[in-house]
């Protein structure tokens, strides 16, 4: 590729390529403080023009990578990064079977874990995000890692993806400059990426056990309800990318983890209502 950059998110290192130079250079300014990966990289992602004029006349962006889906659209070059960000994710749903991947963001608190799991506008990027304002270590905003022998979680601390409503919540906690250019007509609305602070950075390599399972709903009454394993497990299984595929490892871990770690299913009005409901569970744990 005319354009490159190497990545290394916690565990996993990226090469993404591209035949244009913007995409690159917004993704050298979101990762600009991570350290250089070495050696080979986990992943290749590949942002390419579907016909070689396309560079040029209504330039948009196909994402390719080691894995891909093949009825994927192209995207507005304006919108390179975002191809970016969709093809490491990708690169990681489709190919990752090192560790069992949760569609969740996750924290750290003391060495333990909170991990929180639930659909798109859920409020779970919002959440851990404020969270990591109130001394919280983010450990991920896409995907938990979820240690296939030790049932640890491990660090994938990306850029967080803010949609809408959510970059006006966040400038509320964090400055303007932490966050990547302001991206328009996307096809989940307005998007801005947040950088994760120095802490989650320098501590990326750290694990954590997990400790609290939570399943937040933005938008509702307050209410907290304690979910059983069985619930749960059925709940994560359709949360997992590669679930199916990891075969008994997979079900191994995640019986483990759904068995020895307390899941709450909690409904929050607002950002801050939140997290008071999270610090007043997190209190009652053992």
């Amino acid at each position: 590729m005319r354009h490159a950059i190497g990545l290394k998110i916690g565990p996993v290192a990226f090469r993404v390529g591209s035949d244009w130079a913007g995409p690159i250079a917004a993704l050298a300014d979101l990762y600009r403080d991570y350290p250089p990966p070495t050696g080979v990289p986990d992943y290749t992602v590949r942002l390419e023009a579907a016909r070689p004029w396309r560079r040029w006349i209504r330039p948009s962006v196909t994402v390719r990578g080691d894995h891909m889906l093949p009825d994927a659209l192209p995207l507005d070059l304006a919108h390179g990064v975002l191809a970016a960000e969709i093809g490491m994710n990708l690169q990681l749903a489709l190919g990752e079977r090192r560790w069992l991947l949760l569609h969740a963001s996750s924290v750290e608190r003391d060495g333990r874990a909170l991990i929180m799991s639930g659909e798109s506008g859920s409020g779970k990027s919002t959440l851990a995000a404020v969270l990591a304002t109130r001394g919280w270590r983010l450990m991920g905003d896409e995907f938990a890692l979820i240690d296939l022998a030790t049932g640890a979680a491990r660090a994938f601390p990306r850029a967080t993806s803010l949609k809408n409503g959510a970059i006006d919540e966040m400038l509320r906690h964090v400055p303007d400059a932490r966050f990547g250019a302001a991206l328009t007509g996307t096809p989940k609305g307005r998007l801005r990426h947040l950088r994760p602070d120095a802490q989650a950075i320098a501590r990326m390599d750290a694990p954590a056990i997990p400790a609290l399972i939570l399943f937040p709903q933005f938008g509702r009454p307050e209410a907290a309800e304690a979910m059983g394993p069985a619930e749960t497990f059925v709940r994560l299984t359709q949360a997992s990318t590669n679930y199916v595929p990891l075969g008994r490892a997979g079900y191994d871990a995640l019986t483990r983890l759904v068995t020895a770690v307390p899941t709450v299913a909690v409904d929050y009005p607002d950002t801050d209502t939140a997290v008071g409901m999270v610090e007043q569970l997190w209190a009652a744990l053992p």
